[in-house]
């Protein structure tokens, strides 16, 4: 059938399997991206869907910008998926265990942008985005956790951008506007379930430094054509590997220099 057929079709597929609380099995299917710009199109046709129920987008989220991460699941460099407004909470959130398949976290830094950075403007780096940035936050990122079939492809960026990295959200702590005068690179960050520390890294981690990534994200929407966006929210990736929460839990993430945020997993 034509691309933007089955692009479409699959973005309605993935919808009506999200809405249901079904797993995202669209790579085993004769939908499934055949390469990643068209794994993208169908995660942006995907999201507009649940948008049209949900409320707008706020942004992006950056994955796979810790080695770690990268190493754990064999994806060889970043990859991006979009948040939804209604998904980005303020710290303290309570948050409700019904909401997800499966809740996880993991410890980022957001970032709010002050001015577009337009796709005529690349290639960026991280001290041209830097500029268009208006603060940092100490943030989870909130995983909402399916089951997803492989299928085939030979690359396993597909199913991870085609189900757009499992995004559930975020929660952002108290913005920070002096961020530059602070050796994010250095940084010690992690995240607490119950008390207990489950994960940490350092900024540098992330691709050298938590803002390297928003250069990335800015260099990867203009090859196809999009700009980053004043009032966009983005985050650049985790400290540590996701780690999995259930009812009646409190979790609490801290990165040096930028604070903490907290929250609490009800019905």
């Amino acid at each position: 059938m034509p691309s933007q057929d089955r692009i479409s079709r699959a973005g309605e597929y993935l919808a009506a399997e999200y809405l249901a609380m079904r797993p995202l099995d669209v790579m085993a299917r004769e939908l499934a991206p055949r390469h990643e710009d068209e794994a993208y199109a169908i995660q942006e046709a995907f999201l507009t869907r649940l948008a049209e129920i949900h409320g707008p987008f706020a942004g992006y989220k950056i994955a796979y910008t810790n080695a770690v991460m990268r190493e754990r699941t064999g994806i060889a460099a970043p990859c991006s998926g979009l948040i939804l407004a209604s998904r980005v909470h303020q710290s303290p959130a309570p948050l409700s265990v019904g909401d997800y398949a499966g809740l996880g976290i993991e410890c980022e830094v957001a970032v709010k942008m002050a001015a577009d950075l337009p796709a005529s403007g690349a290639p960026y780096t991280r001290e041209t985005v830097s500029d268009a940035v208006e603060w940092l936050a100490p943030s989870f990122e909130l995983v909402d956790r399916r089951d997803a079939a492989d299928g085939d492809a030979p690359d396993p960026s597909l199913k991870a951008i085609v189900t757009n990295i499992s995004s559930g959200g975020a929660v952002l702590g108290a913005p920070v506007s002096h961020w530059r005068d602070i050796d994010l690179a250095s940084s010690h960050g992690g995240m607490s379930i119950n008390g207990e520390t489950v994960g940490e890294g350092f900024g540098r981690d992330i691709m050298g430094h938590p803002v390297e990534p928003l250069a990335w994200l800015a260099n990867s929407l203009a090859r196809r054509g999009r700009r980053l966006a004043a009032g966009e929210i983005v985050l650049t990736g985790s400290f540590a590997p996701p780690a999995m929460l259930k009812r009646g839990d409190s979790a609490a993430v801290w990165i040096e220099g930028l604070g903490e945020a907290t929250l609490t997993v009800g019905d």
